[in-house]
């Protein structure tokens, strides 16, 4: 082996009794934080939030590019995010409102716009249907509901139960797409009842709808994805402690500094 790469005996044999230098040992206290966090994140996090994680929260000293070395090294890689896929069947005669949100996605007070969109979720007993509700203040989730149907109950149920959770003032704007469960009757009729304002997306433009969708994105990648679901009930179980655990209360969130979402509302209520 030693004629193989050119070194002598004795310079490779200096070389397995030589003491590890301070910076390998440094590294190597360093890549078992790095691992923790890696792995106590469900391997959600790349290295910026892992060096966020370490630097800001825990203070360890660490440079992002060293994070980020030190993870290739070790072939810590975050899950990857699949490509979008359009759901929205806008498909019928109701009609729709205005978008009243225009894309304006930074909202300086928690309550005062909400945005919702539906997905779907295979399980060995079939689809389950998912609608969920966001502040945009915080991106955090307000109302969740999940059923074996997407009837137009999917929303009203969402909806009902952010209005008990935060008990929103009037004025609020609620955001969505042009999908059926949004504009039906009742659904309009709730609205109406607690003088929200209506607002949805130009047809056919998921963008007018972006985090809603990227909320979406990243509970199929950090989740859904990887797991197979064998009941509805389980994968109910199993969302509702993704979102209440883990989404809103411990994940970093990049847009918000790398709080989490209810750092970030606790943070702003206290100033």
């Amino acid at each position: 082996m030693c004629r193989a790469v050119e070194v002598s005996r004795s310079g490779y044999y200096a070389f397995k009794t030589r003491p590890k230098s301070l910076n390998r040992i440094n590294n190597d206290n360093l890549l078992i934080e790095i691992r923790r966090v890696f792995w106590d994140n469900n391997r959600n996090y790349g290295s910026p939030r892992v060096w966020n994680e370490l630097r800001n929260k825990e203070q360890i000293p660490c440079s992002l590019n060293r994070i980020a070395r030190l993870m290739r090294l070790s072939n810590l890689v975050a899950i990857q995010r699949r490509k979008f896929r359009v759901t929205t069947n806008s498909k019928h005669d109701y009609p729709v409102w205005p978008n009243v949100l225009n894309r304006i996605f930074s909202v300086e007070k928690p309550n005062a716009v909400w945005v919702s969109d539906i997905t779907y979720i295979w399980t060995y007993e079939g689809w389950l249907y998912l609608a969920a509700i966001l502040d945009l203040f915080s991106r955090g989730i307000v109302g969740l509901a999940m059923d074996k149907t997407i009837a137009e109950t999917l929303t009203l149920q969402a909806l009902k139960q952010a209005i008990l959770r935060r008990s929103p003032p009037k004025g609020l704007v609620y955001h969505s797409d042009r999908g059926v469960q949004y504009a039906a009757n009742d659904f309009k009729a709730l609205l109406a009842q607690n003088e929200f304002v209506g607002s949805m997306s130009k047809k056919g433009d998921c963008w007018d709808n972006a985090v809603a969708e990227s909320f979406f994105h990243t509970l199929k990648v950090e989740l859904i994805h990887r797991t197979k679901f064998k009941t509805r009930e389980e994968a109910k179980r199993r969302i509702f402690e993704y979102v209440e655990m883990y989404y809103n209360r411990k994940r970093a969130h990049s847009t918000l500094g790398y709080l989490s979402l209810f750092e970030y509302e606790k943070r702003s209520l206290q100033s």
